[in-house]
């Protein structure tokens, strides 16, 4: 009997430089590729809403793929251990093999596995690629992990990234596969019709799978990356490679991009591949703290007075909170799954810092309305943003979203795609309404609190507010 090696795919949908898949490919003459859908063992992070659209287009991408090569995906539903174990025996598989996650739940859920699998005579192998280096292979020079980002980035960039792998030109599929369910029974996409409901925005704005980020990064790598240094930071221009959600589900690996940014000269390559040890940074402080998706990685900061605010969380989450570019920014995310990181900072430091709503409020709605939510990029983001995490600062990173307006959108051409009722007002006034005289706002036809909310809070006392409630942690 031919000897028979499943794949299982989980956050790697993609055929280049799949390590899982070229080792089942070389040491087993048929080839099963599964994914299974199990939710629940996310440890209590299941993927949002856009995560699971993103993930059903990419799925439909892949399965695409493997059939043009010759094995079909199969789809199970169900824990992933039981349903392994089944499949196996169904197929007469040998061995399964898969590409290596590192978040705390699926670290154990792994174990679970592999421990299964051995137990019942299957060989069970994980391979890296979700990252450059595993997170417990970096440490401090007294074996610590890092806390502090510049040395951790200065240790990864000692070791060579080894070049990407090609794709498999021919997989040979099992005779009698086993059955699977359908990909919609899963109801990972909205239950309308694709692109008219609230999806609508996400299917103009991106293309999910692996000829999409291989497309996008391409795009980048010839394009925006070359002013990269300079143009990250402007909203309003393509300075940015939007390559986190492809990266997310495993669509390219960071070695691909870190080898494919090695082709443009300047200093453009060099930031954003720092923006790559970001990602890796997140990760490590994850597998090494794992409490922190859902407490502050400092004690002490269980104790800052947050406020409890609904209408100011509600007011925030749907832009409209009279602060122009957090407004700009949080329309942004609702319409298209995405935003820039430069506004993600100023929005999260607005919403803990400013009207100083808990920032797990604010993880939990990017959770669900980000197409590039990972959870180790998540936390990291917004302990950072509310000074209880890795690499943090609280006293210095409260944002004035209005001067940081006026820095990096200068001509208000990122406000006046996202906040059409102001598109008419000049440029000294589109950054702060509120600020503008009655004839300005006349003639642009704005009229504050029925056009365009007012500001909820005052930014000035407001911070000052934050800066007192810190320092009473102080000590």
């Amino acid at each position: 009997m031919p000897s028979t090696a499943i794949v299982w795919f989980r956050r790697d949908l993609r055929l280049t430089d799949n390590a899982a898949l070229r080792a089942a490919v070389g040491g087993a003459e048929r080839v099963l590729p599964l994914f299974v859908w199990a939710p629940d063992e996310e440890g209590g992070f299941p993927p949002g809403a856009a995560s699971r659209w993103w993930l059903d287009r990419s799925l439909v991408a892949l399965a695409a793929a493997l059939a043009a090569r010759g094995a079909p995906l199969l789809i199970r539903r169900g824990a992933s251990a039981a349903t392994l174990l089944a499949v196996a025996r169904e197929c007469g598989a040998d061995a399964v093999h898969w590409n290596a996650l590192h978040e705390p739940a699926a670290v154990a859920r792994d174990a679970e596995v592999a421990a299964a699998l051995q137990t019942a005579g299957i060989e069970a192998r994980a391979h890296p690629g979700a990252l450059l280096h595993r997170p417990s292979a970096l440490r401090t020079g007294s074996g610590t992990p890092y806390k502090v980002f510049t040395p951790f980035w200065n240790t990864l960039q000692r070791d060579a990234v080894p070049a990407p792998a090609a794709a498999p030109r021919r997989l040979v599929a099992v005779s009698r596969p086993p059955s699977g369910v359908a990909l919609e029974s899963l109801r990972l996409a909205p239950s309308m019709a694709p692109g008219v409901g609230w999806d609508a925005g996400l299917a103009a704005a991106w293309m999910p799978g692996e000829a999409g980020a291989l497309t996008r990064l391409a795009g980048f790598v010839d394009g925006a990356l070359v002013d990269y240094k300079t143009g990250r930071d402007l909203p309003g221009v393509d300075g940015v490679s939007r390559l986190s959600p492809h990266l997310h589900f495993g669509e390219v690996t960071p070695a691909q991009v870190w080898h494919a940014t090695q082709r443009s000269q300047g200093g453009g390559a060099e930031s954003y591949r720092r923006e790559l040890g970001w990602r890796e940074f997140a990760h490590h402080v994850l597998a090494h703290f794992p409490h922190t998706p859902a407490a502050p990685m400092y004690p002490k900061y269980a104790a800052f007075p947050w406020r409890d605010d609904p209408r100011g969380l509600r007011a925030w989450q749907r832009g409209r909170t009279g602060i122009p570019l957090v407004d700009a920014g949080m329309r942004e995310l609702w319409t298209t799954g995405w935003m820039h990181n430069r506004v993600r900072m100023i929005a999260a430091s607005f919403l803990v810092k400013n009207l100083r709503i808990d920032w797990r409020a604010g993880a939990a709605w990017f959770w669900d309305t980000l197409v590039d939510a990972d959870l180790a990029n998540n936390t990291l983001g917004w302990q950072w943003s509310a000074g209880c995490g890795a690499d943090a600062a609280p006293y210095y990173r409260i944002f004035n979203p209005l001067l940081q307006s006026r820095r990096f959108d200068a001509a208000g051409i990122y406000l006046r795609r996202w906040l059409p009722e102001l598109g008419r007002l000049p440029d000294a006034a589109v950054h702060a309404p509120h600020e503008a005289s009655a004839a300005v706002l006349a003639t642009a036809g704005v009229r504050l609190g029925r056009d365009y909310p007012r500001p909820i809070v005052d930014l000035a006392r407001s911070r000052a507010e934050a800066l007192a409630a810190l320092k009473s942690l102080a000590g």
